[in-house]
């Protein structure tokens, strides 16, 4: 690894509580409007507990997350008016893919944009009773907005700041990811252990135990007989707190990371082998508000390991 991308991982190290304060500017955002626009256009009677099925960026700057976004997958944007903000869903190809929320950062404020994970769940009241009974703390709802469904966002036990939906227009079809897509969640946990547990409890995961030459804990989170998402320890000595972190498909992750720095964003941890043998990267928008690039063959399944 070379030094400046030794500084710049150690910046992405270094943010400390800011995506525990992430919930904070989305329950700003959210606690005026009465509408948000759907995630399944057109709507979809599918539903897939424990899928994460949706994100939303909370920026200081909706035009240049709109610039950086555009020229790095090909989104495009609509606007509409929520509240005193501008949300802009972003499309791909015709299909919403996120939201971004404008919200200006007060001059006392010293908090990074992120990207909040939404899960899918089929009572969102329920989930609020569980996952307060074993830890989370609540951080904003339940709540439920016309065209997008009732949702809420919490702290897991561990910190680790997650949304929760059960979405009025059904859940994206369980198909592989198109490049420009989401395609894989991690948790970054102080116990990959205690908070598998923690999701399993509420969200009825089957967790699998995948072996890494490292030694390092790689568990799997999977519903519907298909792998949702991973949890991984934090790395040896980080500063960071415990966090959710979203990639989206790259067809390759080397040229995506160069395009990044090309448009104003920032490399925090070099495109790299994973263990299914493709690349994958961490970067961060001009803002700052970090993600994943992943690489992903058509042929390598997500179908839950046995």
């Amino acid at each position: 690894m070379t030094d400046t991308s030794r500084r710049a991982r150690a910046r992405w190290l270094g943010v400390g509580l800011a995506f525990a304060l992430l919930a904070a500017p989305v329950a700003a955002c959210l606690a005026a409007p009465e509408q948000i626009p759907s995630i399944v256009d057109p709507p979809s009677s599918e539903h897939h507990v424990g899928k994460v099925i949706w994100a939303d960026l909370v920026t200081p700057d909706l035009a240049g997350a709109k610039r950086f976004y555009a020229g790095l997958f090909g989104w495009t944007f609509r606007d509409t008016a929520v509240g005193s903000s501008t949300y802009a869903v972003a499309m791909l190809d015709g299909r919403p893919v996120a939201g971004v929320f404008e919200r200006a950062a007060r001059e006392d404020e010293h908090r990074q944009p992120a990207w909040l994970t939404f899960i899918a769940v089929s009572d969102v009241d329920a989930i609020k009773r569980a996952a307060v009974d074993h830890g989370a703390k609540v951080l904003f709802g339940p709540r439920t907005f016309q065209g997008r469904g009732r949702q809420a966002v919490f702290a897991d036990p561990d910190g680790a700041v997650f949304a929760v939906l059960a979405s009025s227009s059904g859940d994206p079809a369980d198909f592989l990811a198109a490049p420009g897509e989401w395609i894989w969640s991690s948790l970054l946990a102080s116990n990959p252990d205690t908070s598998a547990t923690f999701y399993q409890t509420l969200l009825g995961y089957d967790v699998y135990d995948l072996e890494t030459t490292s030694g390092t804990d790689h568990l799997i989170l999977s519903s519907d007989d298909y792998a949702r998402a991973s949890v991984v320890a934090l790395p040896a000595g980080s500063h960071r707190h415990p966090h959710w972190l979203n990639y989206i498909r790259v067809l390759d992750t080397t040229d995506a990371a160069t395009k990044v720095a090309t448009l104003g964003g920032r490399v925090l941890v070099e495109p790299h082998l994973d263990r299914h043998g493709g690349k994958i990267a961490v970067v961060a928008d001009p803002a700052g508000a970090p993600f994943g690039l992943m690489e992903w063959t058509d042929s390598d399944t997500k179908v839950e390991p046995k």
